[in-house]
């Protein structure tokens, strides 16, 4: 193991660096910054990029600095060791952050830290050439644990020797070394002689009242850390809450101040927004600089924010009352683009690419899926395309849910009906009250239900509204769109259609064609009608319709598509919905590669459109960099694809309209590059390969036509014991293929020459 880690190198990873990320020095904005000093917003990157790599490792500042804006600022956290020297570390206790607890073993001490008792291993206790031995780790056991133990611990002087184009010192616990007969006073008027310091923030205000005066002020910048509001300041005595009501004592011995972001927008007990306070103004009043900390991709946001990071920067920097002066970010890519692409944008902004924005059961990662208020929310937010899963009643009235099975998106379990539970292993595994059980009254009268798909995560959405709103009928939702000038078209997508004909005596399709007729979709210059199925016996019966754009929905995730297959769906589809993974797929969350799926289908003359993007960052790959704008950039810049299916579709809209998509792409505008993390993993330190995903085939795709519907079927026990098979690639075959990564060849260039 000690050879691999000799032979992976932190100067290849910077290698690599370099080689993944396309730099571009490009900044601007549209808007009049409302800053102190009328400059863009600062972003400084807490440990470098520490929302994936180690804290404050080389590979940290390397990727911060590359994927940021030019004017980035790097923090540092100053930790001293037993002789002195200034380290780089995110607390005074290391065994959090790096691999000393198995290294020093039985070395930890008990200390009081600001007259808290706390064990672990201090920094204070061992010289910078003992933690030579000790490698960084990443310190939040939710983010990935695959770049650990291979970078060193980095001094003060190794950052500024990265040449960043700021440095920003933060000097949280002063008391605590000066207990322990080190002077954090001494070392950095020392360290100021020979590196240059932009920002030096701490807590405490003794700390940078005892250094005012040594410092030139006009190069480097006193910052007053602000702690949680109820947490005593030791040289005052005073809280931290009182004190951000006397920003005149704090202007004699600093320039600005570091606040934790509740101190703006203050959380309810339920999390959502409460008013913003009047902090920010009041701070520039007495010429402070307002900097706000505690941004971090991967934690659960305001569910105002829609699990969106881009939106809350938008909250502080561009909200039209006021802009904080800079945020401290462990994910720089984010309010890098934040400031430079989308601050100043208006809903009305020009497209910058040609993308269909596609809603998936309206905006139903905002409000329960399929109702008035999340096809509403769909409109607001700037969807192209509305969408209506058809599914029809026992009475016979086609309406849109987004499953047929009401278990999934309504409270028909605690009903009246809960009884008319079936089994129909056809449709579903297990039981279910279907749709087809129900009249169009009944399901009225149901509660619709918010789809958390990542609850087990503690990701929920809205709650105030996970019960709200009503469900639509067909002819209504129809209605609403016709009536919408700002939407292009509606997809209405049908599955089951063989079963509910032959089973229920329910010709959903042929409903379907009524519905559309009677609310005037048929008329050439109405708005377009996209009709969505897995089964080409569907959207055969469409065929005749040729303003209508026929979409096939390959299920599987593949890895190919045979020529055969795909001259079959041109036979019968315009266009074709596929998953991300058969984009990009991944092993472990980290991309590997990227497939030939989508030009193929695109060399056939389909449109390709890629489901379902969601905001929550645990339905990210780590190369996305938990941020939803960059994983949607990657489709559409790096995969070329023509539209998205999201259940947020104000990111996506907001995205087709970014400043920098009009330019030549910035770095944090770049797209991620398949397999690109993968090559910065040591190579003991890999995931395991995942079995790679099948090809579709002629056979896969090819089924005979819906069955005709004559008169209803006498009921059956159990909703019917047979059904047509579903023509969906369920039983697709295994076949490997190699996948091989964009930068293998410059990687093997790499090795051989160090």
């Amino acid at each position: 193991m000690c050879n691999l880690r000799s032979f992976f190198t932190p100067l290849l990873a910077v290698l690599l660096l370099q080689s993944l990320v396309v730099v571009v020095s490009a900044q601007g904005s549209a808007s009049t910054w409302q800053t102190l000093t009328g400059n863009p917003p600062l972003v400084i990157a807490r440990g470098g990029f520490s929302g994936l790599f180690p804290d404050s490792s080389s590979v940290a500042f390397q990727f911060a600095t590359l994927t940021s804006l030019p004017d980035v600022v790097l923090w540092c956290d100053v930790q001293l060791t037993k002789d002195g020297v200034g380290i780089c570390a995110p607390d005074l206790r290391l065994d959090n952050s790096t691999s000393i607890a198995q290294v020093m073993k039985n070395k930890d001490k008990l200390y009081l830290v600001n007259g808290i008792p706390t064990q672990g291993w201090f920094t204070v206790d061992f010289t910078l050439n003992e933690l030579s031995l000790v490698s960084l780790a990443q310190g939040i056991y939710s983010r990935s644990e695959r770049f650990d133990n291979t970078y060193p611990i980095q001094t003060v002087e190794d950052v500024a020797n990265l040449k960043p184009p700021g440095l920003w010192l933060n000097i949280q616990h002063d008391a605590f070394f000066t207990q322990h007969n080190l002077s954090m006073r001494i070392y950095v008027l020392s360290l100021s002689r020979r590196v240059v310091i932009n920002h030096l923030s701490s807590p405490e205000a003794g700390f940078l009242r005892s250094i005012v005066k040594r410092f030139n002020l006009n190069i480097t910048k006193l910052v007053f850390r602000f702690l949680e509001p109820n947490v005593i300041e030791p040289s005052t005595n005073e809280t931290y809450g009182s004190l951000s009501k006397n920003f005149t004592f704090i202007k004699t011995f600093a320039s600005g101040i570091l606040i934790p972001k509740s101190y703006i927008w203050p959380l309810d007990a339920s999390n959502y927004l409460q008013p913003q306070t009047s902090i920010v103004s009041d701070a520039h009043k007495a010429g402070l600089e307002v900097f706000v900390s505690d941004f971090y991709n991967d934690a659960q946001l305001s569910y105002n924010y829609s699990y969106d990071p881009v939106t809350e920067y938008l909250s502080f920097v561009d909200n039209g009352d006021f802009s904080v002066d800079g945020v401290l970010s462990d994910f720089p890519v984010t309010p890098s683009a934040t400031i430079d692409c989308f601050s100043g944008l208006g809903k009305n902004a020009t497209p910058q690419v040609n993308l269909s924005v596609i809603s998936k059961n309206g905006a139903s990662g905002d409000y329960p899926g399929c109702t008035d208020l999340a096809y509403q929310k769909a409109i607001l937010d700037g969807a192209d395309v509305i969408d209506c899963p058809v599914q029809i009643s026992k009475d016979g009235i086609p309406f849109c849910l987004g499953s047929i099975n009401l278990y999934d998106s309504t409270t028909v379990a605690q009903s009246s009906y809960s009884n008319r539970e079936q089994n129909i292993p056809q449709i579903k595994a297990g039981g279910g009250i279907f749709t087809f059980s129900l009249t169009w009254s009944e399901i009225q009268n149901l509660t619709p239900v918010m789809s958390n798909p990542y609850s087990k995560y503690y990701l929920l959405r809205n709650p105030k509204f996970r019960n709200s709103g009503n469900f639509l009928t067909l002819s209504d939702f129809l209605a609403l769109a016709k009536n919408t000038s700002s939407l292009s078209g509606v997809l209405i997508s049908i599955e089951n259609a063989a079963y509910l004909i032959e089973k229920e005596g329910l010709p959903v399709t042929d409903k379907v064609l009524e519905v559309l007729s009677l609310a005037g979709y048929d008329d050439p210059t109405s708005k377009k009608v996209m009709i969505e199925s897995t089964n080409s016996s569907v959207l055969m019966k469409f065929r005749d319709k040729n303003n209508y754009e026929l979409v096939y929905r390959i299920e599987e995730d593949i890895q190919d598509a045979e020529d055969a297959a795909l001259k079959d769906i041109k036979d019968f589809a315009n266009s074709v919905v596929i998953s991300k993974i058969s984009v990009f797929p991944k092993s472990s969350s980290f991309l590997t590669g990227v497939t030939n799926v989508v030009p193929k289908l695109q060399s056939h003359g389909l449109s390709v459109y890629v489901e379902t993007f969601n905001n929550e960052f645990v339905s990210q790959a780590w190369d996305f960099f938990s941020d939803s704008t960059v994983e949607i950039n990657s489709y559409v810049m790096g995969a070329n694809i023509s539209g998205v299916i999201t259940e947020f579709p104000l990111t996506s809209a907001r995205y087709k309209r970014n400043r920098c998509l009009g330019k030549e792409l910035p770095s944090y505008m770049s797209p991620a590059q398949p397999g690109g993390l993968m090559q910065l993993i040591s190579p003991f330190a890999l995931p395991p390969a995942e079995p790679p995903n099948p090809v579709l085939t002629a056979p896969d795709v090819v089924e005979g036509p819906l069955p005709s519907h004559t008169a209803s079927p006498p009921p059956v026990p159990g909703g019917g014991a047979t059904a047509v098979p579903p023509g969906a690639p369920n039983g697709l075959p295994k076949i490997g293929a190699c996948i091989f990564l964009p930068n293998l060849a410059m990687l093997i260039t790499i090795l051989l020459l160090l």
